[in-house]
């Protein structure tokens, strides 16, 4: 969606598509908004609790089974497990994607690993799907006026046809580009404690190859899976730079993380919004 500030003023249905990887201020702003009369839509929260959600509970059945009076236990009905997924409390879904290599370490093995990147990514695709549906929800049910779409960091990875236009059509996408002072913050951070990812199989292929090579490692059940998440991590996050720049040159605008932490509210928000529309049609660049 392409608006000029105009345009952007009079729109009295606001929807934005918050676009990044973890980390760079989508859910932190979509919480402040949420304070106001946004409706804050998490696409991770929505792929957890419907998409999921049997899925996580049979990888959780299927460990409980394990051990002798919980398997008793449940094939009684004795007892019930279920989800406690929140918005601030993912943990059960990237516990389910769970991290590729030898399982003695908490690892997933290859075949797996690949069969849980893919139900992730068909769930991600879903819940996008969703968005007009809950933004009518919002203003029928709740009284909203305006929308968040809080999309997970690998939006820019599904490479689903026609997706990218129907969220386009729908919201204003915004890609929030970390400076390289935060880039570095987050690799760090992900360095000093990597975490499950969703990764495109070609991508998945490429690096997994070159990492056995790198470390001599033949078969994947060798991996320490936390080593390997640690040496991806900035391969994979510089790998969805141009893949972010590429969705926000074709259907949206630019800001960077720089210029969001500035945002305090309502109306500092939709000033900056203004701001890089009005940058964005001078073909002015941004200054990181």
């Amino acid at each position: 969606m392409r608006l000029s500030v105009e345009e952007f003023r009079a729109w009295d249905r606001k929807c934005i598509t918050l676009l990044g990887m973890s980390g760079v201020g989508k859910t932190r702003l979509s919480n402040l908004l949420r304070r106001k009369d946004w409706f804050h839509y998490s696409g991770d929260y929505r792929i957890g609790t419907r998409y999921l959600d049997e899925p996580i509970l049979d990888s959780i059945k299927e460990q409980a089974m394990r051990v002798p009076l919980l398997r008793d236990l449940l094939r009684s009905d004795s007892i019930f497990i279920r989800n406690n997924i929140t918005f601030h409390n993912l943990k059960p879904v990237s516990t389910f994607l769970g991290m590729l290599g030898n399982p003695e370490l908490g690892g997933i093995p290859l075949t797996e690993f690949k069969r849980r990147q893919n139900l992730h990514r068909q769930a991600e695709i879903a819940a996008m799907y969703d968005v007009p549906s809950f933004m009518r929800k919002s203003r029928m049910i709740y009284g909203y006026s305006h929308f968040i779409n809080d999309v997970g960091g690998s939006l820019c990875e599904l490479d689903e046809p026609g997706l990218l236009e129907f969220i386009a059509e729908h919201s204003l996408i915004i890609y929030i580009k970390a400076t390289e002072e935060d880039e570095a913050a987050l690799i760090a951070r992900s360095m000093s404690h990597p975490k499950p990812l969703y990764y495109r199989e070609a991508f998945l292929d490429e690096h997994l190859a070159e990492y056995m090579r790198i470390n001599g490692i033949d078969y994947v059940s060798l991996i320490d899976p936390y080593d390997f998440g640690r040496w991806v991590f900035p391969r994979l996050f510089r790998a969805r730079i141009p893949r972010y720049e590429a969705i926000a040159r074709n259907y949206g605008y630019t800001v960077t993380t720089k210029e969001l932490s500035a945002v305090a509210d309502e109306s500092d928000f939709l000033q900056l919004l203004e701001k890089v529309i009005d940058r964005e049609s001078s073909g002015h660049s941004i200054a990181l």
